[in-house]
């Protein structure tokens, strides 16, 4: 979400961690954030997370439900775990395609996704403005991308537009921790974390600035409350690792 212009008339200010900058500056810093650790992501994952994402995205691939013949579309899908996953699923006569704002990232996953034999159709594209028609796909996913993005609801509002009737929307993404936990993990994340990334990706601040991003993006309730005002409905939410992260769904009901 964003805040409203500053005294200086430099226009919309929005979040970037704990930072507050521009509008217009936000996908650039998100973007250097991400080329700078394309290449280390999923090991960075692993060590983050003990292994624990692995679980995250099988959960959220069972919830999907996706079929034979389906068409699937994985934003902010990186280097294609979920869109590996589902291109198995949907078989030759459904169709799943990876998407991301981030080239370098892209790049990656397209690779992993070629050297295990699966060629599926790759986009750079921006969330908030899809390039697909109307009622194209069956299951839109974005994990662990959505708290990235400056205008969360119009991301929200393309990813319902662009579902069938009856289409499903997963979004898993870091949460709100259990309150018993919140000590601990503030302390993981702001202490731990940015020196993994040190020592492994040889990137600090970048870490450092995912630590802060999933403390500016919306708890579960207020997540949810975002997707029904968008318009989808049966809207629900699991959290997992005590709300670590959590999947939200919704459906696209006309």
């Amino acid at each position: 979400m964003t805040e409203p212009s500053d005294a200086a008339g430099q226009g919309p200010q929005t979040h970037f961690g704990f930072e507050t900058v521009r509008e217009a500056d936000k996908a650039q810093r998100v973007a250097e954030v991400f080329h700078s650790v394309a290449s280390r992501y999923d090991i960075m994952n692993d060590l983050m997370s003990c292994g624990l994402h692995r679980a995250w995205k099988a959960f959220t691939i069972g919830r999907a439900q996706v079929r034979a013949g389906m068409r699937v579309l994985d934003i902010a899908g990186g280097t294609g775990d979920l869109t590996r996953a589902f291109a198995r699923r949907v078989g030759p006569t459904g169709q799943v395609w990876l998407t991301d704002i981030n080239d370098s990232m892209l790049r990656v996953g397209r690779d992993r996704l070629l050297d295990r034999g699966l060629v599926t159709p790759v986009a750079v594209c921006d969330a908030e403005c899809l390039p697909f028609p109307d009622h194209y796909f069956d299951r839109v996913s974005v994990a662990f991308g959505l708290r990235n993005m400056t205008h969360k609801d119009r991301a929200l509002a393309e990813m319902r537009r662009v579902l069938k009737p009856g289409g499903k929307l997963l979004v898993l993404e870091f949460s709100r921790v259990a309150p018993a936990l919140a000590p601990v993990y503030d302390w993981y994340s702001f202490n731990v974390l940015p020196k993994i990334g040190k020592l492994v990706a040889s990137d600090e601040s970048s870490y450092r600035y995912l630590a802060e991003s999933i403390r500016m993006h919306p708890d579960q309730e207020t997540l949810a409350d975002l997707m029904r005002t968008v318009g989808f409905g049966r809207v629900q939410y699991f959290n997992m690792s005590a709300g670590v992260v959590a999947l939200h769904e919704g459906v696209r009901l006309d």
